[in-house]
This record gives C-alpha cells, structure tokens and sequence, in this order.
C-alpha cells in the first residue's frame, strides 16, 4: 500500500500448457539445515511473479517458487474487458487458470482463490475497464457480471479457499462511498450464489492491516479495528490480511505480537496474510530504510506473529524482485515501492530471506492444515 492509498498488487496469469507446467514440479523440495522442529499451523507459498512480464521468466519463476512453498494463491481482478464483450466465462476461467490450478493440486499445494470486483492498482477507483466505459461495480448489471465469474471460478478451480473482495476497509477509506457499498452488494450476492453449488468451499474477503491499526503512511491514527467489515461482510468464515508494514514501521521487531489476531478478537475466524511483504532496499523517494537483513528479519517476524494468531497461510506478494527497466515505463513509478519484496533477486539469486523463509517452511505442519 503507497502512502497515497493506491495499492500495487502484480499478478501474472496466463494460459499455461500443462506439459510444460508438469515438468516445474518434477523438481524435489529443496531442504534446509537450518529448520527448527516446532510445527507450524500455516502453509506458505506465493502468487505467481517474475522479475519481467516474459513467458520465459514465469516459467522460471515457477520452477524455483513452488520448490519454496506448499500452497499458492490466485488472485485477480474481475477479467472486465473479456466479459464486457461477451467471452463465456467458462472459457475465460479453463484457458486462463485450469492447467495452472490442475498442477497446483497434483503437488499437493491447497489453492487459494481471491477475486477482487474493484480496481487492485487503485482503492480510490473502480476498476480501470469499467472507467473506461462508465462502468461501475455499483451497477446491477456488472454485479451480475461479477457474481458469475466468481461462481465459475470456484466451480472450475475448486479452490480449498475463496476470497469474495480485497481490502474491503481501505476501499471503504478511499473510494466513493457508492463504490464501497457495490462491493459489498456484490460480494454478500456472490457469497450466496456460491454457496448455493458449493456448501464446502470457505468465504472470506481481505483487509488492509495497516489502515485497520490506523497507520497511513507516517500517521498514526490508534488501532481502528474492523468491525464494520464484520458487519458488512456477514458471511466470512475465515480473514484475509493484506500487510506492508515497512511502509509504517521503521524495523520488523516494532510490528506488534499481536498484530493479526487483534483484527478477529472477539472473533472465533482462522486468519491468513493472503498478500504482503518488507522492502530489501531503501525506498529514497519514500523516506523508507531497509535492507537484505531487515527484509530477513521480517520474515522471522512474520513466523512470530503468525504463530501467535494461529494463522492457516502465509503469502507472499511476489517471490521474485522487479526489474523495472523491463516493464512499460508509466508502471515503474506505482510498482516501485513493491519492486524489492521478493525472496530472489531480478536475476533469481536468493537473497537471506529466502534461507529464514526455508527455515519457517520446513517445519512440521500440524496435521490438517
């Protein structure tokens, strides 16, 4: 989350040929000597990223990532443009995710799926195709839209999780209130048409821990708390959390203990960090200090704080750092400030954080997690 409340999220998909994804997980889990014995409730794993916008380095990306992790998460924005021009959704969704998520499941990584019906560069907006067109999701006819891609995708991906919306608060903060109350709409509607197929799969939506501990940018507010996306979102089983701390905290070790199970407090929901990270490099522009330590010392944080909210996954935003000479050059300035999450460099060299990520990841998962 920017200091200006525009939230960068990169996500790569695409249709991928099964034959080639089959041989990524050929690989064996890499090992670790560096692993405690104590069990973890969570699974760990990443979106799908790579340094460039190329097949190729997707690929790759994907071939050293899931050696890292035993979940994975598909997150993405409505595919307005496709449905607004009447692609069948059912295709959209096959083409789009079905190979990746058949692959997926054959190495044993439960999947997460998590639609966001509002604009995920952009909490002030809705998304970018529907502004185009003087579209909103305040609109019955693009709910409707929406409330069907959501049921396609849990019918087809079968995912073990499914998030309605993302950052329900701070869209709650930072768009128009007619936007925030179409999300809600839309969401409670598509919650129930998913349930009317599926009476297993878990619901969730996500919020922005920051702004729920009233921390914008360099303001702090006081803990704010959630209670109104319990209200609004009735039908959450679990929570997702959506966290960049170093945009607010100077180091990890300032982060609170509880800083994850204060958001369901009163509140028997497991909670997962659905998308998140720390910097591994000072962000001059932003005033932010960091470093490979730093960076390393949140991941060890993050097992902490997670530890103590009994957490069920953990994901990262993206597993490889950016390269942003190698993308259009009216992105780089919104993906800067998330250009150095990853646990890899632009060149897939591992950084000290991927080692403490390992040690973390090769504990023993307490049985039916």
């Amino acid at each position: 989350m920017a200091r200006n409340n525009t939230n960068i999220r990169i996500y790569f998909f695409g249709t991928l040929i099964a034959a080639i994804l089959m041989q990524i997980f050929a690989c064996s889990k890499h090992s670790n000597s560096d692993a405690v014995s104590s069990e973890r409730s969570y699974r760990m794993g990443f979106s799908n990223s790579a340094p460039r916008p190329t097949l190729t380095e997707i690929i790759r990306s994907l071939n050293i990532w899931t050696a890292h992790a035993d979940a994975a998460i598909i997150s993405t924005e409505v595919p307005w443009d496709s449905l607004l021009i009447g692609e069948n959704p059912i295709t959209y969704v096959t083409d789009t995710y079905g190979a990746l998520a058949n692959v997926y499941r054959q190495a044993n990584m439960k999947i997460w799926v998590y639609i966001d019906p509002e604009n995920g560069l952009n909490r002030q907006s809705d998304s970018d195709p529907l502004v185009a067109r003087g579209k909103s999701i305040a609109q019955a006819d693009i709910q409707i839209l929406y409330r069907r891609f959501a049921v396609v995708m849990d019918s087809i991906l079968h995912p073990d999780h499914l998030g309605l919306a993302l950052e329900t608060n701070l869209i709650r903060l930072g768009a128009a209130d007619s936007i925030y109350q179409g999300v809600r709409q839309a969401a409670n509607a598509a919650a129930a048409d998913v349930r009317a197929i599926d009476a297993r799969v878990p619901l969730s939506v996500s919020v922005q821990a920051e702004v729920a501990w009233g921390m914008l940018g360099s303001t702090n507010l006081g803990y704010i708390g959630i209670a109104t996306d319990f209200m609004d979102f009735p039908f959450l089983q679990e929570l997702g959390i959506s966290s960049y701390p170093y945009i607010s905290f100077h180091s990890p070790a300032d982060v609170p203990l509880n800083y994850y199970s204060q958001l369901v407090s009163g509140h028997a929901l497991p909670v997962f960090v659905s998308e998140g990270g720390w910097t591994s490099m000072n962000l001059t522009a932003l005033s932010i200090q960091s470093s490979p330590a730093q960076q390393e010392a949140y991941i060890r944080r993050q097992g902490q704080i997670l530890a103590q909210a009994k957490g069920t996954a953990l994901f990262q935003l993206t597993f490889t750092d950016l390269s942003l000479s190698g993308w259009p050059s009216n992105d780089s300035a919104e993906l800067y400030p998330f250009a150095f999450l990853g646990m890899v460099d632009s060149n897939f060299n591992p950084k000290p954080a991927l080692a403490t990520w390992d040690s973390l990841r090769l504990q023993p998962l307490k049985q039916g997690n």
